[in-house]
């Protein structure tokens, strides 16, 4: 089945492809998506820096005065016992104020942070070719917007914020400490060095985890992508079971390498957790035995042990936050390689429009080596005259199309607009000299208008007559320009989702109209009128693939090439090749009789 890609089965257990994966490497172009997390934002992110600082000294302020308070259980003063609970007091406003305070900021700063990064990553895509884009993976791209951007979040952006939080934690408690006792603090950091090792040791499998992780979710959104647009393949030829089959083989391996990921947190938390305990209780027996000595106050003891959890804290939190950051890092980079990935080379080059002439010289194009799709072809298109491309099914019509469109530069031959060579034009001063009406429609969930105007501010009356030309007038008077589409245009007949793609390509009135069996989804009538106003739009070099030939409106055309196995055959005005009597004379005579 068509909707069953190679991707979908692989032999290869999920645990054993996960092992396979290399390392990622450094891309030169991840350090634009890095800064962009903090563009406009550095203000922001130094406020909650400083903040949480703060709030650590706040945490150590409460440690001494409860401290103090005990040793004033035992020889204190009323005076000083109120003064304590108005320090409390004074803790427990200033604790409120910075806590509400830095998670206000915190919020903004990712919310800033993370809708750059998102539109970053979706100019960066849009910036690929159509070909480039069409031939690639959209479920890793789905996967990147949407399963990575939620652990760059939480493992990048928010590990950083608490590693610097932690971190300065434990200099602020070492530093106190020492000043109560150093042999108790020596003894302290003593008992620190097995929680760090485990963290420290355990780290980069977590890294790693994390990493096969977001691949085998690529994987499977990618699957699930084909699932959901072959579906009516699927009911038609009564695959469900094949197709729960292969569900459940992908489903279990996701689940299999996050449970894989999930154990191995828990294994982490509870290593370390069962760390902190035998430090928490050596500091505190150490403590107590120094207090039974008369070496120690009560409320030093007292002291020692609330802060003892301040040492735990960054051991137990930074060393699995670093492992974190450094995953999400990893995705960035991922990003950045995907971006990356057959975006097209930029020319230098500029056109104002379509003066003399698009011509072709020449040009053999093949998708894969030794496999030409075309054979030196060879044609000149003048300003405003009308085109007819047809052939055999297969022989290269729409791929020529897409190579005027600049989809893919890797041809050999010249394709010259107006004397400057295709590759060495930019883009977007290309697609402003054509437009391109496919035989695949996409449509957005949105209003009619919407669709053709593509979210664009025209003239009502410019949108009025482009209306009027596709075909859409019965459509409109019907059930309106505000009328919801649908996903993917649902909500409209085939003829009709191709009517709107048709008013979509006049609308925009570039000088060159490229057409690949835009007629084929009407009703014979439609195509005909709508055939018809393509050929009729002045000042429009229109060049058609069509399969409709109908002698009416053959005869209209400035010149008709014809196409056979990748190679042009015959050129000429529907006269001149009738009386030939070649290839174009047998498809005309099939197509009619």
């Amino acid at each position: 089945m068509a909707v069953i890609k190679a991707r979908t089965l692989n032999p290869e257990p999920a645990k054993n492809r996960s092992m396979k994966m290399s390392p990622l490497k450094s891309t030169p172009g991840a350090k634009e998506y890095f800064r962009v997390f903090y563009q406009g934002n550095r203000l922001l992110y130094a406020a909650v820096m400083a903040l949480d600082i703060f709030h650590n000294f706040l945490l150590i302020f409460l440690s001494v005065t409860l401290g103090d308070l005990m040793d004033l259980a035992v020889d204190g003063t009323i005076p000083e016992f109120l003064k304590s609970c108005a320090m409390i007091a004074l803790f427990l406003i200033l604790n409120f104020t910075v806590n509400a305070l830095s998670e206000r900021l915190h919020s903004r700063f990712l919310e800033r942070g993370m809708r750059q990064y998102k539109e970053k990553v979706f100019e960066k895509l849009t910036m690929k070719s159509i070909s480039a884009f069409s031939k690639e993976n959209t479920g890793r791209y789905l996967s990147v917007l949407n399963n990575d951007t939620s652990v760059i979040e939480s493992n990048y952006l928010n590990s950083s914020f608490r590693m610097v939080e932690m971190s300065t934690l434990f200099v602020i408690t070492l530093c106190v400490l020492i000043h109560y006792n150093l042999f108790l603090t020596l003894f302290a950091i003593l008992l620190c060095i097995l929680p760090l090792a485990i963290m420290l040791l355990m780290g980069e499998g977590l890294s790693r985890r994390e990493q096969n992780l977001s691949a085998q979710n690529e994987r499977f959104v990618a699957f699930l992508q084909d699932l959901l647009k072959g579906f009516s393949v699927i009911k038609s030829f009564q695959a469900e079971g094949r197709m729960q089959s292969l569900f459940s083989v992908q489903n279990r391996d996701l689940e299999n390498v996050k449970f894989s990921r999930r154990w191995y947190q828990k294994l982490l938390n509870t290593s370390a957790y069962s760390a902190s305990l035998l430090m928490q209780c050596g500091i505190t027996l150490a403590a107590v035995a120094l207090a039974i000595q008369g070496k120690l106050s009560v409320g030093t003891v007292i002291i020692f042990i609330n802060c003892c959890n301040y040492l735990m804290q960054p051991i137990q939190t930074v060393p699995q936050d670093w492992a974190n950051f450094k995953a999400a890092r990893g995705l960035v980079e991922k990003m950045a390689r995907i971006a990356e990935e057959n975006v097209r080379e930029e020319g230098s080059f500029t056109v104002d429009g379509f003066h003399e002439a698009l011509a072709l010289r020449s040009v053999t194009f093949g998708y894969e080596p030794e496999k030409a799709v075309l054979r030196d072809i060879s044609l000149t298109l003048y300003p405003g005259q009308k085109y007819a491309l047809v052939g055999t099914s297969g022989s290269g019509k729409s791929t020529l199309l897409q190579l005027l469109m600049g989809a893919n530069s890797g041809y050999s031959g010249s394709i010259l607009l107006d004397g400057l060579e295709l590759k060495e034009i930019n883009t977007d001063s290309l697609y402003n000299v054509m437009s391109l009406i496919g035989q695949e429609v996409f449509l957005f969930n949105d209003t009619i208008r919407n669709n053709i105007t593509m979210f664009g501010d025209f003239p009502a009356g410019q949108v009025s007559t482009v209306i009027r030309q596709a075909g859409l007038s019965h459509l409109i008077s019907e059930r309106g320009e505000d009328y919801l589409c649908g996903e993917n245009g649902s909500g409209l007949s085939g003829g009709e989702r191709q009517r709107v793609s048709i008013a979509r390509a006049l609308l925009r009135g570039t000088p060159i109209l490229l057409v690949d069996e835009a007629t084929a989804a009407l009703d014979a009538e439609t195509a005909h009128s709508v055939s018809e106003a393509i050929l009729h739009l002045k000042d429009i070099a229109s060049i058609t693939v069509t399969h409709r030939l109908e002698e009416s409106l053959l005869r209209q055309y400035d010149r008709i090439f014809v196409m056979k196995d990748g190679a042009l055959t015959e050129q000429g005005d529907f006269g001149t090749l009738m009386e030939k009597k070649g290839l174009f004379y047998s498809l005309y005579t099939v197509a009619n009789s």
